[in-house]
């Protein structure tokens, strides 16, 4: 029998809302951070606990805005420790699964961490919210479980065919978060979503990198011949999906989150150079990445079909994005190594 999920006592901007408490796996980190900010100003009685390791990509100084929030309070840990796992699962409601190894390229220099965090770490947390009586669970996770989209776009019940260790650790990581629904009848929910963007991200990852590397002058490392194509959606439409699942899902399924704004890389860049007045002549091409993806694009119909759709335009948002990386040079300049 399914654990029962209370219904909501209040409505806020025409979401379904609870007063709950949430425990946020990687929550100083670029998703995580912008879904804690987007929770409590939608669910302003939501109590949050901030759970994150803090390696190279979670911010100390986005846990300090983060702190601003009466309601939330960080943890600093290792979803991989049991002890500690089990110490703060009492007491909460939610469990929204961010924490995660999340760079391609790292990963086929290094799997062993995207292994023993992805994979491991999940059962750990898995494993202790069920016990605990956790009254749902949302595992994110990412279209690259499905692999290179050649055409159309992959629905829920699509293949598995990851090509990389980041994307292989991911699926891993799903099935096993599915084989808690199956087995214990769990109430654990799946998401893949398709390449964010926004403030508050890394600047390892494409629009950062590129972008700051603009702010300073220097050229944008384009991979190959660019004509990779991405799905981007934008961070805060993914913090609706979620939240919206947090309410609405049902447990046991996989959903889903795009924006259908496919654009190759090529044309990404240009978006780009066109906003900061500059041409091609800032592009440097770079050798491929081994095993490069050559397209993503994901069917949302059913999270679409419980009322979310993407509420932002790209290239506005993009002009946003840019607009965030020039103003906030204190969040991005300490992260970023010299030679980028």
């Amino acid at each position: 029998m399914l654990l029962p999920f209370p219904k909501p006592k209040y409505s806020t901007r025409g979401s379904p809302t609870l007063t709950r408490n949430y425990l946020v796996t990687g929550g100083a980190g670029f998703i995580g951070s912008n879904f804690i900010r987007y929770l409590l100003d939608n669910e302003p009685d939501a109590r949050v606990t901030n759970f994150d390791l803090l390696t190279y990509a979670g911010v100390p100084a986005t846990v300090a805005e983060l702190d601003e929030y009466p309601n939330h309070e960080f943890v600093k840990g290792d979803i991989r420790d049991e002890d500690l796992v089990d110490q703060l699962m009492s007491g909460h409601d939610v469990i929204v699964h961010f924490a995660a190894e999340s760079h391609v390229d790292r990963s086929i220099a290094g799997p062993s961490p995207f292994l023993t965090t992805n994979v491991v770490g999940t059962g750990v947390l898995l494993d202790a919210a069920q016990r605990h009586g956790i009254a749902r669970f949302i595992h994110i996770s990412t279209d690259e479980v499905y692999g290179s989209v050649s055409e159309g776009f992959a629905a829920e019940d699509a293949p598995l065919d990851p090509s990389s260790p980041y994307s292989s650790s991911k699926a891993g990581s799903d099935l096993l978060a599915l084989s808690y629904y199956l087995t214990y009848d769990f109430p654990v929910l799946v998401t893949r979503c398709t390449n964010n963007y926004g403030p508050y991200q890394f600047p390892e990852k494409i629009i950062p990198l590129f972008v700051t590397n603009l702010l300073e002058g220097k050229k944008v490392p384009l991979y190959g011949d660019g004509r990779n194509e991405r799905d981007w959606l934008y961070v805060e439409d993914h913090c609706s999906a979620i939240h919206l699942l947090a309410h609405q899902g049902q447990p046991g399924e996989i959903y889903n989150i795009g924006a259908n704004a496919q654009l190759p890389n090529l044309e990404l860049t240009r978006a780009i150079l066109e906003i900061f007045d500059l041409d091609d002549s800032w592009i440097t091409p770079v050798p491929d990445r081994l095993g490069h993806d050559f397209r993503y694009a994901v069917n949302s119909t059913k999270i679409r079909s419980l009322g979310w759709a993407p509420a932002h335009d790209f290239k506005e948002r993009l002009v946003d994005t840019i607009r965030w990386y020039r103003d906030r040079g204190d969040w991005w300049r300490p992260l970023k190594p010299s030679d980028r």
